[in-house]
């Protein structure tokens, strides 16, 4: 049994309802297996051959199916690579290489010269956002265009919400779900499928712990490709306003959209995503 999950039957469980969710993938698409030097990585692939390449970078917790709602509109105008990252609950490897090194970056290397892509345009939430933004400082050559959606490694990780999923943990999946939901921001009724899902793999899943490395201003001065960024202004992991300044600070060709609402998941943005995209 893998350790990023609690036991073998989670697991399956976890692999199960993803194919459904995969099952139900809006428009064609191939599934790809890439080797790398962390070990297989599963793609979904979808979109017109020859179109403008978009990799997909999910957050902590999730897999290739955080993008179901936005994959149909994308899929028209750019060939897609919705990825699974490595150590997540989705079909990737359960490798976890270090956060404070250039291992992800070497393994995004992996990825790209697996699917014959010389350079794509990023697009990563939260963890997957952090993920994209370290490639984007250290290939800069490789990155088109990047989009993040509550990137982490930009404001301050905040740790209260900890606090309150200890104090909920008593209540079983019912307090999970409440967790589940005042953290990640998922109130409306649009988003309970998706809810419902994180609320099993958190069940079963042992998440990263570590806290994502901050990017010094140095590093963010090297993105010269257009950036948007879109933060919650009530997102409970990070500090968006802090985001924002320092994206404001440091990143010329950047915008910044604070959505003072919104919690932690961005949903509905796939339009505003699209037409940076196509520039």
């Amino acid at each position: 049994m893998s350790t990023i999950y609690k036991s073998e039957a989670g697991a399956r469980e976890i692999r199960r309802r993803y194919q459904e969710l995969l099952d139900a993938w809006p428009v064609p698409a191939e599934h790809v297996r890439v080797p790398t030097r962390e070990g297989e990585t599963f793609v979904v692939v979808s979109g017109p051959k020859g179109a403008p390449p978009v990799l997909l970078l999910h957050g902590s917790g999730a897999n290739a199916a955080m993008w179901l709602g936005d994959i149909a509109s994308w899929a028209r105008s750019f060939r897609t690579y919705a990825v699974d990252l490595v150590g997540e609950p989705g079909l990737s490897a359960p490798s976890r290489p270090p956060l404070d090194s250039g291992a992800l970056a070497l393994w995004l290397d992996d990825v790209l010269d697996g699917l014959g892509l010389t350079a794509a345009s990023l697009v990563g939430a939260s963890l997957g956002g952090w993920v994209a933004l370290d490639y984007a400082t250290r290939r800069p050559e490789r990155v088109r265009r990047l989009a993040l959606l509550c990137p982490g490694g930009l404001g301050r990780q905040r740790t209260g919400w900890m606090v309150k999923a200890l104090l909920l943990r008593p209540f079983g999946r019912r307090g999970l779900r409440r967790t589940a939901r005042s953290v990640a921001g998922l109130e409306s009724p649009e988003a309970r499928p998706f809810l419902d899902y994180l609320v099993l793999v958190f069940t079963q899943f042992r998440p990263r712990t570590e806290r994502l490395p901050v990017f010094p201003d140095g590093a963010l001065r090297r993105l010269d490709m257009p950036v948007l960024v879109v933060v919650g202004g009530r997102d409970a992991m990070f500090d968006s306003a802090e985001t924002a300044r320092r994206v404001h600070r440091c990143v010329p060709n950047a915008t910044v959209d604070l959505l003072p609402e919104v919690g932690h998941s961005i949903i509905g943005r796939t339009e505003q995503v699209a037409a940076f995209l196509r520039g």
